[in-house]
């Protein structure tokens, strides 16, 4: 491990708070079975963890991915949160470069706030104005966190007022059988409602009937009451 990789697990353990890591384990599901199966916390806050992150001004993206590659959730957090950094300051080679180690190493972006915290910084905004098929790759993926991977990474995307990936990619996942693509499919949803409530209820017009119930309550959260509950209630029609 480089220098600056050891002395940042190193600053990472030590700050660890066993009674909080008991906590996350819980809250981010590590039993056996569950999305976040086997993963290892140490119990430290984001805040603490965005700190550090801007003490370390010289890390480089060889620094992140070795830190990315650590059995320590809050480790692989950091790591994400110093690529995201250095996406915002690179060239296009270096955007170019940090885009592709991202998606090659999905397999240490395991759990929905890691890749909450990097795909639309990284992936969405990378592709913003380039050929975008590669989101339905990941959308159509067995792997769950590379399907919410390509329905997060719109949210850049819906930032700039553009809904059409999200449309695409959300009626691709009407099936889904995950619950967290659910909730994020209807998240992404609420945020092109907050924008354009036409675009997107020309969406639930068309798809409410067929979508899993949680998808459609993200979706329609800050509906009003009698106008959310007509959707909950199939009285569109």
């Amino acid at each position: 491990m480089s220098i600056i990789a050891d002395q940042v697990l190193d600053e990472l353990i030590a700050i660890g708070n066993p009674i909080r890591a008991e906590h996350s384990q819980r809250f981010f599901k590590t039993g056996p079975g569950e999305y976040g199966a086997g993963d290892v916390f140490l119990g430290i806050r984001v805040p603490r963890q965005r700190a550090l992150v801007k003490r370390y001004k010289t890390a480089t993206r060889e620094d992140a991915l070795e830190l990315l590659q650590s059995k320590y959730h809050e480790a692989r957090l950091t790591a994400l949160f110093l690529l995201v950094r250095l996406f915002e300051k690179a060239d296009p080679t270096g955007k170019t470069q940090i885009y592709e180690d991202y998606l090659a190493n999905v397999t240490y972006i395991n759990n929905w706030d890691l890749v909450d915290s990097s795909a639309l910084q990284i992936v969405g905004h990378y592709l913003f104005d380039k050929d975008r098929s590669h989101l339905e790759t990941l959308a159509h993926s067995k792997d769950l966190w590379e399907r919410r991977i390509a329905i997060i990474a719109t949210y850049y995307f819906i930032r700039q007022y553009e809904f059409e990936d999200t449309l695409q990619i959300s009626e691709i996942m009407l099936h889904d059988a995950e619950d967290l693509i659910h909730k994020a499919v209807g998240w992404m949803l609420r945020e092109v409602g907050n924008r354009s409530r036409p675009t997107e209820e020309g969406f639930l017009l068309k798809h409410y009937q067929a979508m899993p119930r949680t998808m459609l309550r993200y979706a329609i959260e800050k509906f009003p009451e009698e106008h959310r509950q007509n959707y909950l209630k199939g009285r569109q029609y």
